[in-house]
């Protein structure tokens, strides 16, 4: 172990792997990051959820030793991220926004260059190339250039090259973005298979579903700071009983259903302007669902849905943050150079 790392227990017992302890980031004087603290154990998916502008990518970026805490302590494996940050580059893998390929090599190139960064020899680091390539559905495309890729197929070589060096800890920042639904699924799949061989992952993403699919436990930040932490289930006790959902067939009689669902149990309900249907709690689920319906027949507004669930994550994150989940337009992330390699290119 460094001489700067520090091993701690989480409070399910498990060794804590990634640790950030009052964290602040200032920009000028926006704080982004304000007073978070975060603990993820070894094994454990961890998501972080918040709007846009919460502070997930700055977080992330302190977390990975590409930006400096204004205060606080981040700390990979125990390894403060300030004090040693090339130990800290050794244990994780990180993907980030944006895709950090190179358009003028094929896509299994960009991985074996990265793991022979990593100092693989060649034989290995063409075997994992082709071991990802086949995970990632790429191998038809292994051969061409990047830059005849499409933006899901840059997304998962840049996703692949995080994974060359088989990382104790993987970062992923907003992982299946621009995925088409059977690749993210697939993708999902991969990310369980690698926490089933003991790897860690801190997971920031835009896609609700995602969270409850992959998560053991999320935090949500809004504002700079963590207003909710806990597994998918615990954060939907929040909510607290089911869910009445009505979606109007003619989109215009949304206002009408609002009102009809807002004098159910006189709570607001929640309205989903993209879906154009809303929500409210209920106490008594059949009660109310005979309620509404009679209600609706009697001021002849046509439904195409009527039901009664859980509480959603959509739902959750409405609550606590008082909008809908919206794509992010956080600052994208740096790419990480691999373990030994300066964020310039140079050697250590």
């Amino acid at each position: 172990m460094s001489p700067s790392a520090q091993a701690t227990t989480g409070r399910n017992g498990g060794e804590v792997v990634i640790e950030a302890i009052d964290v602040v980031r200032h920009f000028g004087d926006v704080k982004a990051v304000d007073g978070v603290t975060i603990t993820v154990t070894r094994g454990e998916v961890f998501g972080l959820l918040g709007p846009n502008g919460a502070g997930k990518t700055t977080l992330v970026r302190m977390l990975a030793t590409l930006l400096p805490p204004t205060a606080g302590v981040c700390r990979i494996g125990g390894i403060d991220v300030q004090q040693d940050p090339m130990g800290v580059r050794a244990l994780i893998g990180l993907a980030g926004q944006s895709a950090a390929v190179d358009d003028l090599l094929t896509g299994r190139e960009n991985l074996e260059i990265v793991g022979r960064l990593y100092q693989l020899s060649k034989p290995e680091a063409r075997r994992r190339a082709q071991d990802i390539l086949e995970r990632l559905s790429l191998t038809d495309a292994a051969d061409r250039l990047v830059k005849t890729y499409s933006g899901g197929m840059r997304r998962r070589i840049d996703l692949g090259a995080s994974l060359v060096g088989r990382p104790e800890i993987l970062i992923l920042d907003e992982p299946t973005t621009g995925l088409d639904p059977r690749t993210r699924i697939e993708l999902w799949e991969f990310i369980q298979h690698l926490v089933g061989g003991g790897t860690t992952v801190l997971l920031t993403t835009q896609y609700l579903e995602e969270a409850d699919e992959l998560a053991d436990r999320l935090a949500v930040l809004d504002q700079g700071k963590i207003i909710a932490e806990g597994t998918s289930d615990e954060l939907k006790e929040q909510v607290g009983g089911d869910v009445l959902m009505a979606a109007p067939v003619n989109p215009a009689d949304l206002p009408a259903v609002i009102e009809v669902l807002g004098g159910l149990d006189h709570a607001a309900p929640w309205v989903d302007e993209r879906r154009q249907q809303a929500s409210v709690p209920v106490n008594d689920r059949i009660a109310a669902l005979l309620a509404a319906g009679e209600l609706f027949e009697q001021r002849n507004i046509a439904l195409r849905d009527l039901a009664v669930s859980r509480p959603s994550l959509d739902q959750v994150f409405l609550t606590l943050t008082g909008h809908m989940a919206e794509e992010q337009a956080d600052d994208e992330t740096t790419p990480l150079p691999p373990a030994g390699q300066s964020s310039n290119g140079s050697r250590s």
